[in-house]
């Protein structure tokens, strides 16, 4: 690409399967960019296009995607604005194929590449035919002991397939499972003409993950879903992120002028921060060492991230698999007044004894949710909620014949029982399945725009994946007094999924409050704060150059968002409530 040394401009334009419509031409109409990204998929949504897809073969990518590159393809052609997403889900192909018909009735022509390989669904036996376990990674249990048959099976692709399918002129590139950063890497890499054998390849790779990792959320890299929502004072919608990267791998983070929302190094921290776990940030194509960058604030809502630190990926990609749980239900029960733990208790033995009890079910589970106020001003502050769920292989068990039963406490049970919703049916529900393959096992192909097939090479491996960096010992907190405060108060936090796993990482924005922060907030102090981690396994990480520290709580929702019985299964608030829980912070850190 001719691009006179700058930097490269991408766009991003959704972060989820479901995301504002309008970004794609919002992004497009509001200001210079060279690449618009989209990313579509997460853990669940790979399951929902199989549903999808399972109705119609020709589905398995993300609709939407198609609605948005209508509104902006004659613009983007106009401008020489080229199109990368992963809306093609499980159907690179046919979502290519759509977007031809599409251009072809706006009388457009453009150059349509898509990229594929990652489904190993139908190789599944052959794998573990060949000695390749698939074991879980968080349980260490292989596949075949768990005697189900996933209905996705997807390994997480790099970069350079989209690279390749830009250096052959496409304007549209569109892509199955690959890393959400890799919407960012590989444009940067055709932008500037990197190469895999560049002797720095890996920190500018790094770099460029970075980047990619900020962008890839939309708008919580600009003020959304910020924990001191207080610093953004523009409070329109948030514009969409614009990463703008540079040779080198270092970036700027940006939106377009006149759009809500903030930039500033709080905003990009937090975003770093979400579903990560160590540090060391792995991907297909380099590990990106976030312990080793730095943020800087470059003028008005722009913020620049250096230093990033690459090494080589390791010999094995991360496959996400998922299969069919089988079925569920939840009623919600509401208890008023007085004595709430009394009438939970009693409804629970009632409908243990109405529905033969809890072992008649795979799974039963109770969680009183406690809203309720004494002598409260109106009714409904003076309530609180008992959900029960249920879960079985057998969906007569969990449907109707449950939530019916429930409905029969109307008259017979606690006093003033009612329900927030009337009976309702069972739903379907998935498990998530993490796990590695090696990566000579996948082949990553690109469909040029003259219908050519390539099959990309796996990045090179150098060096074995470094381990987990072991936690420096926590300091002691600073003597003298202390007040006793929400932690929120000095400390931000963003939170998010990986499976069954949910992450909470925190930060400051003061060396005095780290300082204080990662002495006073150890692994032991996290099982206090959250009660309901207690007895899982924690694993705490720092990074200092961020004043964060991050954590991982394994199994906190379950086999995963789909199957997670937790009134926030994706574990969105989680970083908020630990923010909500009260702290002996020393005085010198509050002011006055």
């Amino acid at each position: 690409m001719t691009s006179a040394g700058r930097a490269v401009r991408i766009g991003n334009c959704s972060g989820f399967y479901g995301d504002r419509l309008a970004a794609a031409r919002e992004m497009v109409e509001g200001g210079p960019i060279d690449v618009l990204t989209g990313d579509y998929l997460a853990e669940l949504t790979m399951l929902i296009l199989w549903k999808a897809k399972r109705k119609d073969p020709a589905a398995g990518y993300a609709k939407t995607f198609l609605t948005q590159v209508e509104q902006v393809l004659g613009t983007c052609l106009d401008r020489g604005i080229r199109i990368v997403s992963n809306a093609g889900g499980l159907n690179s192909a046919g979502l290519a194929a759509e977007l031809a018909a599409l251009a072809g009735r706006l009388g457009l022509h453009p150059r349509i590449a898509h990229v594929d390989g990652d489904d190993l669904i139908h190789r599944l036996d052959e794998l573990q035919a060949a000695g390749h376990a698939l074991a879980h990674l968080d349980t260490g249990r292989e596949l075949a002991e768990a005697h189900v048959r996933p209905v996705s099976a997807n390994a997480y692709l790099g970069g350079w397939g989209i690279t390749e399918a830009l250096r052959a002129d496409a304007d549209i590139v569109v892509t199955g499972r690959v890393t959400d950063a890799s919407l960012a890497v590989g444009p940067a890499a055709w932008w500037h003409g990197w190469r895999p054998s560049d002797a720095d390849i890996f920190d500018k790779i790094a770099g460029a993950m970075a980047a990619g990792h900020v962008i890839e959320c939309g708008p919580q890299a600009t003020g959304g879903n910020y924990a001191f929502f207080e610093e953004v004072t523009d409070r329109r919608y948030p514009g969409f992120p614009i990463a703008e990267i540079a040779a080198d791998g270092s970036s700027i983070i940006t939106k377009h002028e006149d759009t809500g929302g903030l930039v500033s190094p709080g905003t990009v921290t937090a975003q770093l921060l979400y579903e990560i776990a160590e540090p060391a940030y792995a991907g297909p194509d380099a590990v990106a060492h976030f312990d080793t960058l730095s943020l800087e604030q470059e003028g008005v809502h722009r913020v620049r991230i250096r230093g990033t630190r690459g090494s080589p990926p390791g010999d094995q990609l991360k496959v996400a698999l998922n299969y069919e749980g089988g079925y569920r239900n939840t009623m919600t029960l509401v208890l008023t007044g007085t004595r709430i733990e009394e009438k939970a208790a009693w409804a629970v033995e009632q409908l243990t004894e109405l529905l033969g009890g809890p072992d008649a079910f795979a799974e039963f589970d109770t969680r009183l949710l406690r809203f309720d106020k004494p002598d409260a001003p109106n009714n409904a502050e003076a309530t609180a909620h008992l959900r029960v769920s249920v879960k079985d292989p057998d969906r007569r068990k969990v449907g109707r014949a449950f939530s019916n039963t429930v409905m029969e406490l109307a008259l017979g049970g606690y006093p003033g029982f009612h329900t927030t919703t009337p009976p309702s049916a069972e739903s379907a529900f998935g498990v998530y399945w993490p796990t590695l393959v090696p990566a000579g096992e996948v082949e990553h192909r690109v469909t040029l725009p003259d219908g050519g097939v390539r099959v990309i090479p796996h990045s090179p491996v150098t060096a074995p994946s470094p381990a987990p960096g072991v936690p420096e010992p926590a300091a002691p907190p600073p003597p003298g007094a202390t007040r006793r405060v929400p932690l929120g108060t000095i400390a931000g936090a963003r939170s998010g999924d990986k499976g069954g796993n949910a992450n909470v990482g925190v930060w400051t924005r003061t060396d005095d409050e780290y300082a204080w922060l990662r002495g006073y907030l150890t692994t032991a102090r996290l099982r206090e704060l959250i009660p309901e981690a207690a007895p899982l396994e924690i694993r705490r990480y720092e990074l200092p150059n961020l004043r964060a520290v991050n954590f991982v709580i394994v199994g906190i929702l379950g086999e995963g968002v789909a199957s997670a019985t937790r009134p926030d299964p994706q574990a969105k608030g989680l970083g908020e409530y630990l923010r909500s829980r009260l702290a002996d912070v020393p005085e010198s850190l509050l002011g006055s």
